[in-house]
């Protein structure tokens, strides 16, 4: 890929992780407090619910993609409806008058903008040479960083007004997404053989593939399951948490996520941008994803236990370098695992993101379990869901760099 492709590519990424992953860490909570004060395992559900979701929807889009025969290619189709959703669902979940509606809207919201990421990243699966995904990979690794970093910030700066604090965010990835849209010129597929008529047998095994067949692929897929429970388990909470622990009102935990989200920004660029390079000039990925699932459980512990600012930010900082580092040395050995390349790219890159999809349904739905074991009437259990996170994350890295059997 041409440098100005690979930076194009990399603004639609900005863009679109900033428009998912602002509601899911700030924006959301905010509707849920004034929707249902006082019952915060509400967030967890609506996230839990919607993740759910994606796992229907995931590798049966990509399978679509795959077999999709039109004037702008395989796609492309999906990046433009997907934004268009996202856009739309964001003013769905702005408006709502009740949880229901907020639901929903998260649901609509994850949709259409998972979709164009999606889409993005069978791009990657398609066109990217060897020796460059370890640095495309970081620098995708840094922005999955950086883009909540810019979004919350930017959030932050309209936190007293309800409706451009979700719409600002979302205008700002749309536009970031322009530049792709209109200068990516996908080749026409229309005039490729058709694929066969999809049954719903075919539509069925487009969710399932074979472990003996492709080994690597499997334990790569289990890792991954671990290691993105882990997250979601520590993340469901984080503005809740920031706000037992340092005893303060939850809406003045802006300056807390504010301030965890400019020394983000530096261990995401240090974790992603090292490790996809020296990933690439070393020849290996898997030390570095065993060392990032390490460093994760270093600072799980270490949250565990901090009820200060200096605690807390001590556990922040390996956890968020450690996610950059994994994100971008794994995503390489994903793309340079994939099974059938040529004509499945999208099926099993959406295979492989259901362990992460799978992780984002599920743990926001145990997450309550855990924090109210062993809760009192004004705390929340966090040091037993941040314990489990750190278990988890190091099973994670262990199955990937013992098992397989990749550089």
């Amino acid at each position: 890929m041409p440098g100005w492709y690979i930076a194009f590519l990399l603004l639609a990424t900005f863009g679109g992780s900033m428009a998912i992953v602002v509601p899911m860490a700030y924006t959301l909570a905010l509707r849920v407090d004034q929707l249902a004060p006082g019952n915060e395992q509400v967030l967890g559900y609506i996230l839990g619910i919607s993740a759910t979701l994606s796992l229907l929807y995931g590798p049966v889009l990509g399978t679509l993609s795959d077999r999709t025969r039109s004037r702008l290619g395989r796609r492309k189709p999906y990046m433009l409806g997907g934004c268009a959703l996202g856009l739309l669902a964001l003013m769905i979940m702005t408006f709502a008058p009740d949880v229901p509606i907020l639901g929903l809207g998260w649901v609509l919201t994850s949709l259409g903008w998972g979709t164009a990421a999606a889409a993005l990243g069978n791009v990657l699966a398609d066109r990217l040479a060897g020796h460059q995904r370890g640095k495309v990979a970081g620098l995708s690794g840094f922005i999955g960083q950086a883009a909540p970093v810019g979004g919350v910030v930017l959030a932050g700066v309209f936190s007293t007004d309800q409706v451009l604090v979700f719409l600002v965010p979302g205008a700002v990835a749309a536009l970031l997404w322009l530049p792709f849209l209109l200068f990516d010129h996908e080749e026409d597929t229309r005039a490729l053989p058709a694929p066969e008529r999809l049954t719903i047998g075919r539509l069925l095994g487009t969710y399932v593939f074979s472990p003996r067949a492709y080994p690597d692929f499997a334990w790569n897929w289990l890792g991954n399951l671990m290691f993105f429970f882990a997250l979601s388990l520590s993340t469901t909470f984080t503005t809740f948490f920031y706000a037992q622990r340092l005893g303060i009102e939850l809406k003045d935990v802006s300056q807390m996520v504010t301030l965890t989200a400019g020394i983000g920004l530096v261990t995401a660029t240090v974790g992603a941008l090292g490790s996809g390079y020296l990933s690439d000039r070393i020849g290996r990925r898997r030390p570095f994803v065993l060392g990032a699932a390490a460093l994760f459980a270093v600072g799980s512990l270490l949250s565990a236990f901090a009820h200060s600012l200096p605690g807390l930010l001590a556990g922040f900082i390996p956890m968020t370098l450690s996610i950059a580092v994994f994100a971008a040395a794994n995503q390489a050995t994903v793309l340079d695992i994939l099974p059938e390349r040529e004509t499945q790219a999208g099926r099993f890159t959406a295979i492989a993101n259901l362990a992460q999809r799978i992780a984002a349904a599920t743990a926001p739905l145990v997450a309550p379990l855990l924090v109210t074991l062993g809760a009192t009437a004004n705390a929340k259990n966090y040091t037993l869901l941040y314990l489990v996170s750190a278990l988890l994350g190091l099973t994670g890295g262990f199955l990937i760099f013992f098992k397989v059997r990749a550089r």
